[in-house]
């Protein structure tokens, strides 16, 4: 009896310690996705004050964005309750998820979250690019080649993702 109750105790510690360690992760993962979201946000905000009649693409260019990183986003959260071998933790957060063309390909067939945001990736990675989107790329690096012009955007992401490097999980 005692036996199992001991073993019934390390079950369940290292089961709320793994779930904790999960939403750490998780909570980790969404504030990098957060930031890289909002980096291309401003990113596309200040291309078109610079460049109004780039609105239109800009707009889609950071649909496309939100799209990827929702995806990422989705599949961090899957991978780590499911299969946490999928997500290279020990590395720089950037690189915690590899997914490769036939793996968005194969998750856009699921019926759920993470394939539904799949398909939009996928789709996105097939369609046809805006007609603008050269203009859009031209003006990208217009305005990152004065880095003036960007500094508070920058700013800004660094310090978020320094705030998200700083988070521990154990």
């Amino acid at each position: 009896m005692k036996k199992w109750l001991i073993a019934a105790m390390l079950v369940g510690t290292s089961f709320s310690s793994f779930s904790a360690d999960t939403q750490c992760l998780e909570k980790k993962y969404d504030a990098y996705i957060d930031a890289s979201i909002q980096w291309y946000d401003d990113l596309v905000t200040l291309t078109t004050q610079q460049y109004p009649e780039l609105e239109g693409v800009g707009q889609w260019f950071l649909e496309g964005r939100k799209n990827h990183f929702e995806l990422n986003r989705e599949a961090v959260h899957y991978y780590l309750a499911n299969e946490p071998t999928k997500v290279a933790t020990e590395r720089s957060i950037e690189s915690w998820l590899q997914l490769e063309q036939q793996d968005v390909k194969a998750l856009a067939q699921r019926n759920d979250m993470l394939g539904q945001a799949a398909a939009k990736s996928f789709a996105d990675r097939q369609a046809k690019p805006h007609e603008k989107n050269y203009d859009l790329r031209s003006a990208f690096a217009d305005l990152l080649s004065h880095p003036k012009k960007i500094d508070t955007a920058l700013n800004k992401y660094n310090t978020s993702i320094q705030q998200v490097e700083m988070i521990e999980c154990k």
